[in-house]
């Protein structure tokens, strides 16, 4: 997609600060992290959100998840990390491209507070 800023950014014509990159995906520093280790993980392929993966995609899906471990302890999160991912509005989604978040180092708050 032309004007995906996701999109932009792995066909380089927007400038990030590069984790990992592969042919198939690109991780990157978030520009407003909200912990000391804050990086993304997005498919080189658009795919807006989780809610339009298909079976095609599961082989995509599984290389992300298990390639944010092997980032976040080569970023230092041997004691442990968050993931998430946002899906659509209701679910918190900015950028209409698949992204997965690692957050670690510090203090995490709960995501759920409880009463």
């Amino acid at each position: 997609m032309s004007d995906c800023l996701f999109c932009k950014i792995a066909r380089g014509e927007i400038p990030c600060r590069k984790v990992y990159e592969d042919d198939e995906v690109l991780v990157f520093h978030d520009i407003n992290p909200v912990a000391p280790v804050h990086f993304m993980l997005i498919p080189k392929l658009h795919l807006a959100s989780l809610m339009q993966a298909e079976d095609v995609h599961a082989a995509l899906l599984g290389k992300m998840l298990l390639l944010a471990p092997k980032l976040a302890k080569e970023q230092g999160l041997n004691d442990g990390f968050r993931t998430v991912i946002n899906t659509g509005r209701g679910g918190g989604q900015e950028v209409f491209h698949f992204h997965i978040h690692v957050i670690g180092g510090g203090s995490i708050p709960p995501m759920v507070r409880r009463s």
